[in-house]
């Protein structure tokens, strides 16, 4: 499982101009979201990264991708067909080769020296098998995400082998099928917005995509078959994820930055100044 490759999917209607939004990084330096995304696959050592995208937006991306926008290929969703039809424009690129994957909307901010995406490709190196990064998210919050059921191995308390996967599960099927032992009450384990996949994860959507079944594929509907073909972990990375599509995602995920980076007592200061006033009816700002 030695992964040379990752997809970057970014072609959503509603986001794909999200990863050109700039933000302040932890160095203090202003850079767009794809870069700072593209910065946390290529330390992971992936050598050559695939942006899926809508037509048109392939140089915007290119200049946006900073200065690894030379590790970048592009390839293009012409319908919006769909997250997993989004994955799977990237069919070609991967080939027969293991890939990671993360979401163009998402930001990842690691609680340890080592990045989030660096944390799951080791994981998938040592088990040799797909892993998909997980995060416990509160009950209220399983609407916006893909949720897994398994079972705790190797006596640790960070990682699953995968049973059951379902995309956004209601807090009833979650209690039925969802149970982790040990799990806090009321939260489950939810996708994180990245993937280390076999290239058995292709065939399947190969499968679904092209079946004369009907209806929309989405990415859990092939991660529900993977458990079935071979082994699955779940990984709770060592770090949080931010969505910057969400309302506020994008003030969200640079105030995390800002306190997780060099210029966290002035924002800090900051934000305890922002605090202590208010705004009176004349539209003049007042201490509290």
């Amino acid at each position: 499982m030695k992964v040379r490759k990752a997809i970057i999917t970014a072609a959503a209607p509603s986001q794909n101009t999200l990863p050109l939004q700039k933000i302040v990084d932890r160095d203090g330096i202003e850079k767009t979201a794809l870069q700072l995304i593209v910065e946390e696959v290529a330390s992971a050592g992936v050598e050559e990264i695939c942006v899926v995208v809508r037509p048109g937006d392939q140089a915007e991306f290119q200049r946006a991708a900073g200065e690894n926008a030379g590790i970048l290929s592009f390839a293009e969703q012409v319908e919006p067909a769909g997250y997993a039809d989004a994955i799977y424009r990237g069919k070609e690129f991967v080939g027969d080769q293991p890939f990671l994957h993360l979401v163009g909307d998402h930001l990842c901010i690691s609680q340890t020296d080592i990045r989030c995406a660096k944390q799951l490709i080791n994981i998938s190196s040592k088990y040799e098998c797909s892993v998909s990064a997980v995060q416990p998210t509160r009950e209220s919050n399983l609407r916006y995400f893909g949720a897994i059921g398994g079972n705790l191995i190797d006596q640790r308390t960070d990682l699953y082998e995968i049973t059951t996967v379902m995309e956004k599960p209601t807090p009833t099927q979650a209690e039925q099928s969802l149970i982790i032992a040990g799990q806090r009450a009321g939260f489950y384990q939810c996708f994180f917005g990245m993937h280390v996949f076999s290239p058995g994860v292709m065939n399947i959507l190969d499968s679904l995509l092209n079946s004369d079944s009907g209806g929309k594929v989405s990415l859990s509907d092939a991660l529900s078959i993977l458990p079935r073909r071979e082994k699955y972990l779940a990984f709770e990375v060592a770090g949080s994820r931010y969505n910057i599509g969400e309302k506020y995602g994008v003030f969200i995920a640079q105030a995390a930055l800002g306190l997780n980076g060099a210029d966290r007592d002035q924002i800090l200061t900051s934000l305890v100044d922002l605090l202590s006033t208010k705004q009176n009816g004349t539209g003049n700002i007042e201490q509290t």
